[in-house]
Formats: structure tokens, sequence, C-alpha cells
């Protein structure tokens, strides 16, 4: 996550990743969720804090699951059902139920299902925002595969030359295991950058660059700015001539594979929450996994060798930076904004939960 997203460390509350795990289960508890659940949940958060993905962590709390949960928007205890199944391919109903509980077992599904078919692939729909793509990716290293995930963002996007918001920000993670190597994991929204860091640039008073949003007559902020208001987002690419029609079609295959797959219309025809698609890849289905896993650590090794441009001190891959941070963060603690902390405090006293901060 670049600089300027990040909580400055003269100000930052260096927090344990148990002490706020904690926190997160026993406040999702005291707003209905069973113990299951609610770990299970703050487990995709904490995922995504250590790791640096400050923008799908616990400050997605404050407050916009806390108030899902509070005004019934999503399903405290849902109880999930199987609409298809097919063996390889299988559909879910996620009864409205928040992403982060519903989504993990979804991935394990997956996981399962490969391991007898070479390939798994479960569709959750009707469950609302599951968190960052990679936490489910992840998932499948551990068993020598390739695991993909992707899901339906918030229709905050306007296409190439548009007006209007018509595309979803719609991520995708993808995590390929290796032997040495860290391993590849990559995890972005097929916009110009996760809206949610938006959120995170208004908490630190920073501006967008160019070709980040657009105006709210759809014209493109092409310089340096603070965030205006009614923007909205561009496609990655940020403009056409830079290749913004890309992240078009990226966006829209993230829409055919997650709610138009499960039949649920598309951008803002969409029909329900969030859907999302969780795939996994028994690599010895195709090839040898071992072999694989070797190959990887030598494409892997081979551009963290590669020659750095003037003025660039190393190259690097998708993973690297994540695996950094999730051994400074475990050793020091999470750096949180003091508002978010003072957030939890109240929270969790309005709640009646107890709190480690």
């Amino acid at each position: 996550m670049l600089d300027r997203f990040k909580v400055p460390d003269d100000i930052a509350v260096r927090i344990a990743p148990e002490a706020m795990r904690l926190t997160v289960t026993n406040l999702f508890a005291a707003l209905g969720m069973p113990a299951a659940e609610a770990a299970r949940s703050a487990d995709v958060l904490i995922y995504a804090d250590v790791r640096g993905i400050e923008s799908h962590g616990v400050s997605n709390m404050t407050p916009r699951y806390v108030s899902w949960l509070k005004k019934g928007q999503v399903n405290a205890a849902p109880e999930p059902k199987v609409l298809r199944d097919t063996g390889p391919a299988v559909t879910i109903d996620g009864d409205r139920g928040l992403g982060l509980a519903v989504a993990p077992p979804a991935m394990d599904l997956a996981i399962e299902r490969a391991r007898t078919h070479g390939i798994g692939m479960v569709v959750v729909t009707n469950a609302a925002h599951y968190g960052a793509a990679a936490y489910y990716a992840n998932k499948a290293l551990a068993h020598d595969m390739i695991g993909i995930s992707m899901t339906t963002g918030g229709v905050l996007v306007t296409p190439v030359h548009g007006a209007e918001r018509m595309l979803g920000l719609n991520p995708i993670g993808i995590a390929a295991p290796t032997s040495v190597e860290v391993p590849f994991i990559f995890d972005a929204s097929m916009s110009s950058l996760a809206a949610n860091k938006i959120v995170l640039l208004n908490r630190v008073g920073g501006n967008v660059l160019p070709g980040w949003v657009a105006r709210a007559d759809g014209s493109p902020v092409m310089e340096e700015a603070p965030v205006p208001d009614g923007f909205m987002m561009l496609p990655l690419g940020g403009t056409r001539e830079l290749g913004a029609h890309k992240g078009v079609g990226l966006m829209m295959l993230v829409e055919v594979l997650t709610t138009m797959l499960a039949g649920g219309g598309g951008g803002p025809l969409r029909r329900g929450d969030s859907t999302h698609n969780f795939l996994a890849y028994n690599i010895d289905a195709f090839s040898d996994a071992a072999l694989f896993k070797s190959d990887m650590d030598a494409y892997a090794r081979r551009i963290l060798d590669s020659t750095p441009a003037p003025g660039e001190d190393r190259v690097i891959y998708p993973g690297i930076e994540e695996a950094e941070a999730e051994a400074e963060r475990l050793a020091n603690g999470i750096p949180y904004h003091p508002d978010v902390v003072a957030w939890f405090r109240k929270a969790c006293d309005d709640a009646g939960a107890v709190h480690a901060l």
C-alpha cells in the first residue's frame, strides 16, 4: 500500500493482532453473531491488517459492518444452503449473511472439491461484503493448490468516457504456492484503486493522484488534488490512453463470473446483495506440484534478482511487501489510527462487549 494511505508513525497506535482479534470477535458476538461466525469474521479482518491491507481490515467495522448488523441489513446468524451441486461446481445462497462469515467455508469447499475433481468452484450469492480477496485465495496454498477469489464490489466506477456509476469495483485475489520464495499473492480492485482507500486518504488528509477518480460530471481528475465532492472511481488504467478499457473488461469479467453466473443480473441491474466466486486448482491434477513450486521459486527469484530501474533499489512481485508487513506487524503490532481505536473502545462499551485495547 502506498505511503500516502498509511497512518503516520507519530500518531499510530500499535495493537497486538491477538488483542484486536479478541476485540473484534467479542464485538461481532455482542451484535448477535454465533461464536464460530464471529471468530471467522475477525480472522478475515485481522489477516488484512497484518498483511498491510488496511482498506479491508477492521476499520470496515467503523461503522459499516456494525451498522448493517444493528439495522438487520445483514443476517447475523445465516444458514447458507446449497442451490446447485454438480460435483466440481456449487452454488450457495448465503442467507443474507456477512461475507466474512459465510465465505471462508465456501473456499474450503472449493478446495475439497478440487481435491476430488481437479478443479473446484463455489459461487456464493446473497451474501454481503467479504473483506480481502487474498484471504480466500491464500487458503489454497497449504493444499498445493492455486486459489482464486473474486467478488462484486460496490457499483462506484464510471466506464471509459462515462458520467455514471455503471461498474463494480470487483476485486480479484490470486495465490500460487512456492517452496522457498514468498508465495505469489495478488489482490486488487479492478478499479483505479480500492474505494476504501479513499476513506483512508480522507482520514489522513491526503490527495488523490492523477487518474484515480472522476469528478461528478465524469471528467477525470488528472492532477494531484483533494478528493472532489461527488467523485466517481475510474477503471484500472484511469483513462482510455492509459488502458482503462482493460480495467473495464476485467470488471465486467468479474461481474460475469459472480452475480451474472448466479442468476443475479449485473452492475446497476444486480438483484440482491454481493456475490462471491471461489476457485481452487489442484496442481497435481495438471502436472507435478513439486515441480510447479520449484518452477515458481525460480521464476520469483529471477524477478527479484532482475535489474532495478534508475532510482529504485529493488524489484518485487505481488506478495513481497505483504509478507514484509506481516513479519513487522506480528513483531511490533498493527499501526491503527487513533480514531479507529477510540471508535472500537466506544463501540464495545455501547454493545457490552469486552475489548483488549
